[in-house]
């Protein structure tokens, strides 16, 4: 499969997405390049800017299996992973298997379950499998998480630990519309106030899983060449030694950014990776693996702003 094909295949799938879903094409864009690079996904937006509803749009265009998962404070981690059940007629222990089991999870509004059940999802979305009473369960290569949260309610939320953080490929901000998306989006779902069934739209899945083990393996053949190797790395580095960032992005981060600007590359037809590429993707890559100093915050300053500071700073190949 060449790089045309893969991206006659995005095209099909963000077009099932564009039925149900007004604009967005930046967040479409790297949910796509988290599916191919084989990454989870946090986003993160106010409440009624479609992120459920995206997120379903997405799982439509794809022939995997869905499953959601709604985070609550009394979710306990065998919620999610399942349990073992007695079964008296075969005087055995039998798995009752959780919501995690199924390829691409939903895990609405994760921020607002404790950190012990969040940490149910760390060997999941790390190895692809998940231990039960001693025993190790396979999720396969197609398991992709995809969080929401929302980012201005405090009561009854636990913020994500550091360690649950860095599993995620991206940190997707999803702001308002504009005003002609807004507009659009009013005519096209102002008659209801629920949200819109995903089968009045039609939607039609475009990629099953083997297209998209033919894909990824493909997008692992698309060159880095030593200078962007280089240029990745020396952009890790930086935020660890900028002066507003208490603690810059892990080794894990520079792996990640690798593997999601081959996927980048990809998707714009290319079977190379450019500079630009890691400058488009080094925010949603980063934002969530830096933390800034105390001083920076009472400055006023935000992640996104500092982690541009340090591209500028860093020198790109030519």
């Amino acid at each position: 499969m060449d790089v045309q094909d893969i991206r006659a295949i995005a095209d099909g799938i963000r077009g099932e997405i564009r039925k149900a879903v007004v604009g967005q094409d930046e967040v479409i864009d790297l949910m796509l390049t988290s599916l191919l690079a084989g990454g989870h996904i946090l986003l993160e937006g106010v409440p009624g800017t479609a992120k459920t509803l995206i997120t379903r749009a997405f799982a439509a265009s794809l022939a995997l299996q869905f499953g959601r998962i709604q985070f609550t404070p009394d979710l306990m981690p065998g919620d999610v992973l399942g349990t073992n059940l007695f079964n008296f007629q075969t005087n055995s222990f039998v798995l009752t298997k959780g919501p995690i089991f199924t390829q691409l999870l939903l895990a609405d509004e994760i921020n607002r379950t404790p950190p012990k059940t969040q940490a149910a999802l760390l060997q999941a979305m790390n190895e692809r499998t998940v231990t039960i009473d001693g025993k190790d369960y396979e999720l396969g290569d197609d398991f992709m998480v995809v969080a929401t949260q929302n980012p201005i309610e405090q009561q009854g939320t636990y913020p994500l630990p550091e360690a649950q953080l860095d599993r995620f490929l991206f940190k997707i901000n999803i702001d308002h519309p504009s005003r002609d998306e807004e507009r659009e989006i009013v005519q096209r779902h102002g008659h209801r106030s629920a949200m819109p069934k995903l089968e009045d739209f039609g939607l039609a899945p475009i990629a099953d899983s083997k297209t998209l083990a033919v894909v990824r393996d493909a997008v692992t053949q698309v060159r880095l060449s030593d200078p962007l190797v280089d240029y990745i790395v020396d952009v890790i580095r930086a935020t660890r030694e900028h002066a507003s960032l208490e603690v810059g992005a892990s080794t894990r981060a520079a792996n990640m950014l690798a593997s999601a600007v081959r996927a980048f590359a990809v998707l714009q037809g290319r079977n190379f990776v450019i500079p630009d590429d890691v400058k488009v993707l080094a925010l949603p890559v980063l934002r969530h693996r830096v933390m800034m100093s105390p001083s920076a915050e009472i400055e006023g300053l935000t992640t996104d702003r500092i982690l541009r500071e340090v591209l500028d700073q860093t020198p790109a190949p030519r």
